[in-house]
């Protein structure tokens, strides 16, 4: 009996060590679309980031958009859309171009919904995560950035959007099943009370089940057509949840 035990405790010890190297691996890697980070491009990205902040502090949001460079293409493309249909509703747009669901959540976590509490927040995030995070990845970004937004503004219903289509010219066929498997996921997380979704891609797609240049030229962002549809598509949600 000492025998085989002295014959099997090596073998019990080398085997702990293995599994505890392998949980300590585990814990070490970390979800990058979780993983809050600050941008070094733009170059003004904190600037705005800052001014964001401080437009947070001087209060008066009732809606408040956040995401990327689709939401923040309201300001150029989709500026006189925006002057239409959110001009005189107190809106602010918190959009940056690039940013991926890490730098939303770095921005959340820094102040940009410290001391607001908008009637809604329009959140739109994730299509630059879709070409190098998984689905699942992205979905847990998604998620974790409505968490902290449920955490900072409570009172604050949120309008959660489907990831816009796309198929640019580097997009590969992949990009488009990882977007789709992202809003099946997000879907989920609408309560019926705080947190709704809303899937309005069919009104940018054509007969072909692609956007085409007349809505987005480049194929990923909406002209001002495109934004006027994003409006029209959204209005009756956004309306029930303003009331």
């Amino acid at each position: 009996m000492k025998k085989l035990f002295a014959f099997l405790l090596p073998i019990f010890l080398a085997s702990a060590c293995v599994a505890q190297e392998t949980n300590s691996h585990a814990t070490a890697i970390k979800n990058p679309a979780t993983t809050p980070v600050t941008r070094g491009s733009p170059t003004n990205w904190l600037a705005r980031h800052e001014g964001f902040v401080k437009q947070a502090q001087a209060g008066g949001i009732d809606i408040l958009f956040m995401g990327d460079s689709i939401t923040d293409n309201w300001r150029s493309r989709g500026k006189n859309v925006w002057e239409k249909a959110y001009g005189s509703r107190h809106a602010a747009n918190f959009g940056i171009g690039g940013d991926r669901t890490q730098h939303v959540i770095w921005r959340i976590e820094n102040g940009e919904l410290d001391g607001i509490d908008p009637k809604v927040i329009v959140l739109m995030i994730g299509t630059n995560n879709s070409g190098t995070e998984s689905p699942d990845q992205i979905s847990e970004g998604v998620e974790k950035i409505v968490s902290d937004m449920r955490e900072k503004c409570p009172k604050s219903k949120i309008l959660l959007l489907a990831i816009f289509p796309r198929n640019t010219t580097k997009d590969s066929p992949k990009v488009m099943q990882t977007i789709h498997q992202v809003n099946e996921r997000i879907a989920k997380l609408d309560d019926g009370k705080m947190i709704t979704f809303l899937d309005i891609n069919k009104v940018f797609l054509g007969d072909d089940g692609k956007v085409h240049a007349d809505i987005m030229p480049d194929f990923l962002h909406p002209n001002e057509h495109g934004y006027q549809l994003w409006a029209d598509a959204m209005e009756p949600t956004l309306d029930k949840m303003l009331k």
